[in-house]
């Protein structure tokens, strides 16, 4: 059974930085997608950041771009985001997903699709205030 488990959120004020983990245990091939999404109330849930696990492609929203970090502990099988500047308009809920074993993602615009993942985590809140 797959199970992902986040970590790390919190409230802090506009321009804080915030990391998240997301630890994976039950899923029994090497190389997948792990991505994070963020859902804010009343919104649908949008693509944050995307790693192959096992190896270095990545993938991010331009929101993200050049403020947020996306990377992975293979030993640990712990991916993690880290956020940086964070303003207000990051705020929601932040979920972890894996995708299923065996697919690809050509493009940024398929790697953050939300429905291209099958497994997801319970999420964790992120708060900014300015």
């Amino acid at each position: 059974q797959v199970q992902l488990v986040e970590s790390g959120g919190g409230s802090v004020q506009d321009g804080r930085s915030l990391r998240l983990s997301c630890t994976v245990s039950g899923y029994p091939y090497r190389a997948y997608y792990m991505a994070w999404f963020r859902q804010a109330p009343g919104k649908k849930r949008d693509g944050v950041a995307v790693i192959r696990f096992g190896e270095s492609a990545t993938y991010y929203s331009n929101s993200a771009k050049g403020r947020f970090t996306i990377s992975q502990d293979s030993a640990k099988k712990t991916v993690y985001l880290q956020m940086d500047s964070l303003k207000p308009e990051d705020t929601g809920m932040y979920y972890c997903a894996a995708a299923a074993p065996g697919v690809y993602f050509p493009n940024a615009d398929t790697a953050l699709n939300p429905f291209r993942y099958t497994y997801w985590g319970q999420g964790t809140q992120v708060t900014v205030s300015s």
